[in-house]
């Protein structure tokens, strides 16, 4: 085996960790394990491929960090380990010398863009999209040759570099980010591929039909010119800042007293707000639902009725009013969720606690939750087989967040598709922790029984002890229901379960999948939800 150059067995169902002893075939060129059910890491022995160009190793269920020896290939020119569940930050280790196109994407990498990504001096396309990946843009990206570049869908932060150039790019993806300042000429063009970045801006009025997604720059002054000025003016301003600091510290101590305070006391009213740009009083909210009307109301809870609430600063929030029983509830709801900071977790705006009545204020899901999205044909319709696979998958990130990306680890203990909401764009977002407890790794009680029936572990009905394992077998039957159009019920514990085909599954209200993507990711979730029962 030693002088075979080319294998390639995509698209086998294979399953099981990749076989150390392939690594013996040493003269191998190009190699394809993509589209299998491969799991478990890449071998350390895999640096033993000196002489190889190509490694697919892409839609399988890999995890771990990637390996250091995978800097060994030196003749590397395509390397491809997208679509699984990597981890770890981008590795700075990447062969550098003839490697052409790189595609980490749809992984769980995290940390920053390495500097050293510009020691790939042959690099045309690297592909670091749907990840963790946070930090600024590095500026070395700039002197790059590269004619695709994807970091789309991640944690990015920090202005566009102005050093990306302008005369290479094919393509070029930055979505949903949270980059901001000006967007630089060059990269007018490919305005579509900023959108999702809400601090983006730009500073020609005469193309703002164009710029529909961002909002116009309200100064374009250079930045030398606004230091010329600071220079100028900040020691004037400085100069008045302490004059009015100290006279505010000598005639009004209670605002200082309030500004130390986390919460407002406003009419018996404990009050607070994060991540909102104004203040919300308590009054404003009995007006705005008529003392919580029945007409409001949204949805009812084992902790509380939720409404829907048209702000007078025109934004519309979902109020979840709970039981007066629940105090306890609310604080530890209150004390996770401020910790959260998710694209696939419903965002909590602020609390209130009064004498008569205490509620969550979060951000307001359009298309209300999964479940009834399921169980109403018309909108059942508008999800479709792509769409489907993206839900779960957003529910997975969430969980995984949850399990992983907290510290320490966050058990949810209810996830239903009742809690599951859906926004315009058909993004899922998990919901309710009103049953949520942190989840000591030095400890293994979590005694307290909860959950939804026909969602919860059966071994819950021999103990109750609640673990990240109770997440994990929830979610696959939501990814399950989602499939199916309809709770798996009885099919969870039925034989019939062990003989059945997975068309048989599918809901019958959409066409069978025809597009061979949606086929393939179509078996990769019903893997995946498979595994978690």
């Amino acid at each position: 085996m030693v002088n075979l150059l080319h294998l390639d067995l995509s698209s086998n169902q294979l399953t099981g960790p990749i076989p150390i002893h392939i690594t013996n075939c040493s003269g191998l060129e190009y190699l394809s394990l993509s589209n299998n059910n491969l799991n478990g890491s890449i071998p350390y022995q895999a640096g033993n491929f000196a002489f190889l160009k190509t490694l697919d190793l892409s839609l399988n269920l890999i995890s771990g960090e990637i390996p250091f020896s995978i800097g060994n290939f030196l003749n590397l020119l395509d390397l491809d380990l997208s679509h699984n569940f990597l981890f770890g930050n981008v590795p700075t280790h990447l062969p550098h010398s003839y490697l052409q196109h790189l595609s980490l994407s749809h992984n769980n990498l995290n940390g920053t863009i390495p500097s050293q990504i510009a020691n790939l001096d042959a690099l045309l396309t690297l592909d670091l999209s749907h990840n963790w990946i946070s930090g600024e843009i590095p500026l070395v990206i700039g002197n790059m040759r590269l004619w695709h570049l994807d970091l789309s869908h991640n944690n990015l932060y920090g202005r566009i570099p102005n050093s990306l150039p302008h005369f290479n790019w094919s393509y070029i993806n930055l979505q949903f980010n949270s980059l901001q300042g000006q967007i630089p000429e060059h990269l007018w063009p490919f305005h579509e591929q900023l959108v999702g970045n809400k601090d983006l801006c730009y500073d020609n009025l005469n193309i703002k039909g164009e710029f529909k997604d961002f909002q116009p720059c309200f100064a374009s002054h250079r930045v030398e010119d606004v230091l010329h000025y600071l220079k100028i003016f900040l020691p004037i301003i400085m100069f008045l800042a302490f004059f009015v600091i100290g006279f505010l510290f000598l005639h009004k101590r209670k605002i200082k007293n309030c500004k130390d305070q986390p919460r407002s006391i406003k009419n018996g009213d404990i009050f607070s707000i994060w991540n909102y740009d104004g203040r919300i009083a308590y009054e404003d909210i009995i007006k705005a639902t008529e003392n919580f009307n029945g007409k409001y109301c949204i949805g009812v809870g084992a902790h509380g009725n939720v409404y829907k609430a048209q702000l007078s600063i025109n934004k519309i929030v979902a109020l979840k009013k709970l039981h007066h029983s629940k105090t306890e509830n609310l604080v530890n709801e209150v004390e996770v969720l401020t910790r959260i900071r998710h694209k696939n977790i419903v965002k909590l705006y602020g609390f209130c606690l009064h004498r008569r009545s205490m509620f969550l204020i979060y951000e307001y899901m359009e298309k209300g939750s999964l479940f009834h999205a399921l169980r109403n044909d018309t909108e059942a319709m508008e999800l479709n087989w792509n769409i489907r696979v993206k839900i779960i998958k957003d529910i997975a990130f969430a969980v995984s967040y949850l399990h992983h990306g907290c510290n320490p680890p966050i058990v949810h203990r209810d996830i239903s598709s009742k809690n599951i909401l859906l926004n315009l764009e058909l993004k899922a977002f998990v919901s309710d922790f009103g049953l949520a407890r942190l989840l000591d790794p030095d400890s293994s009680n979590q005694t307290t029984m909860a959950g939804t029936y026909g969602y919860m572990a059966p071994e819950l009905a021999y103990t109750i002890v609640m673990t990240e394992k109770c997440d994990v077998y929830s979610f696959g039957v939501v990814a399950l229901e989602i499939l199916m159009g309809t709770h798996p019920g009885e099919f969870l514990s039925s034989s019939l379960a062990q003989n059945i085909k997975l068309n048989e599954l599918l809901d019958s209200r959409l066409a069978p999948p025809s597009n061979e993507i949606d086929v393939q990711d179509i078996i990769f979730v019903a893997t995946i939800a498979f595994s978690c029962l």
